[in-house]
């Protein structure tokens, strides 16, 4: 069976690619893994007693759009974060920020604009799941480079006028995934102005919004309710995964427009797969919780700390406003994490595997993307061995 021809061209998915560059190798050391963007710091104690309580909720279809009780709480939580005031019928439930950033471009996204094939645009290097969903809807994927030039975040006004007229959706991560710059109230307020004039909208994967070093991340949905945007314009994207360190829970939710989430709705309830109700009880549960965030960014703020400690003084390091991954400069990044794994056992990310080639230039070809999940004193371990290996 022919795979569709408008997957033929993906890459391998990041982390089967990387088995294949490294497993067929021993190990230099302990292996010390430093790759996928997995939160390994405690999960809330309040989820197993609120799992045991609502466990008869599995005996139930779920609710599609969320429980009262989960918007509520995501709403309260917009309303306390970003100053915003939002109704349940401005928010959906998904099961992780992926789905919903696939499916709500599905949702979204028209045939054509202005009688031509449409465009998505995207940060390269990126989240992969912008670049699936752009070519499930028959557009044309548009990796913008997000650079140590550019502030690692990508420059969309600088693209010629008849691909910004022919944009239908412009993705953006902030704090971005790898390179954990933070877009500023500026950068929001450019990037929806661009929207209006071309008559496109924005999906903003804020899922690391609650993993900062200094401040917390500007919102863009502060920053489109305080320049009056088009509320339709604007789709944000939040995940418990990496701000409750509940990967497993597979729960985040959508807020945006009325309109827009009311196809959003109306999809899901057609193909997509509502969260249990029980994950939706620990889901309110956490939202409404300050606490257990507030630890675990203390711990990440540790981290930020040692990296900056241990890379002192290296050239084109720079410690990230946001997230949990360094995007470190090397020759070749698949040569250097190879390198690595042979000589010490660690294993990190190339950075190409999140890029894609634009007229022959991969913007992560030269970098390498390292996790800062691990226990603390494993993940020093991981990062002076990594220095002394690549650095020293």
């Amino acid at each position: 069976m022919a795979f569709p021809e408008r997957f033929s061209n993906l890459p391998d998915y990041a982390f089967p690619r990387l088995r294949k560059l490294l497993d067929h190798h021993a190990p230099g050391g302990a292996p010390i893994a430093m790759t996928i963007g997995e939160p390994r710091h405690p999960m809330p104690d309040f989820v197993g007693p609120i799992l045991a309580a609502n466990l008869d909720g599995f005996a139930v279809y779920p609710n599609n759009d969320g429980t009262p009780e989960l918007l509520a709480a995501i709403s309260a939580w917009i309303g306390r974060r970003y100053g915003v005031t939002l109704a349940a019928d401005n928010l959906m439930v998904l099961n992780g920020t992926r789905e919903g950033l696939f499916n709500a471009l599905v949702a979204l996204s028209p045939e054509t604009k202005a009688g031509k094939k449409p465009v998505v645009l995207m940060p390269n290097p990126f989240y992969q799941v912008y670049a699936v969903a752009a070519l499930t809807v028959g557009a044309d994927p548009v990796y913008v480079p997000a650079t140590a030039a550019t502030g690692f975040l990508p420059d969309y006004a600088a693209l010629p006028v008849d691909v910004l007229d022919r944009v239908t959706v412009a993705y953006i991560c902030s704090p971005a995934n790898p390179q954990g710059a933070v877009a500023s109230r500026d950068y929001w307020a450019t990037l929806l102005a661009l929207a209006e004039k071309h008559d496109f909208t924005v999906f903003a994967d804020e899922c690391y919004s609650e993993i900062w070093r200094s401040a917390p991340p500007p919102g863009v949905l502060e920053v489109a309710a305080a320049t009056g945007t088009n509320p339709e314009r604007v789709f944000s994207f939040h995940s418990l995964s990496k701000r409750s360190n509940l990967p497993g829970l597979r729960s985040g939710f959508v807020a945006g427009g009325r309109a827009g989430i009311a196809q959003i709705r109306k999809l899901r309830s057609f193909a997509g797969a509502p969260l249990p109700q029980p994950i939706q009880a620990v889901s309110a549960a956490a939202w409404a919780d300050e606490a257990h965030v507030d630890v675990s960014r203390a711990l990440y703020q540790e981290k930020f700390n040692t990296a900056a400690k241990v890379f002192a003084g290296l050239q084109g390091f720079q410690v990230p406003e946001g997230g949990f991954f360094l995007w470190l400069p090397v020759e070749d990044g698949e040569t250097a994490a190879l390198t690595l794994w042979q000589k010490t056992g660690v294993r990190v990310l190339p950075g190409a595997y999140l890029s894609r080639d634009v007229n022959g230039d991969n913007p992560g070809k030269a970098y390498i993307r390292v996790a800062l999940v691990a226990p603390k004193e494993e993940m020093q371990r991981g990062l002076v061995q990594l220095r002394d290996c690549l650095y020293g």
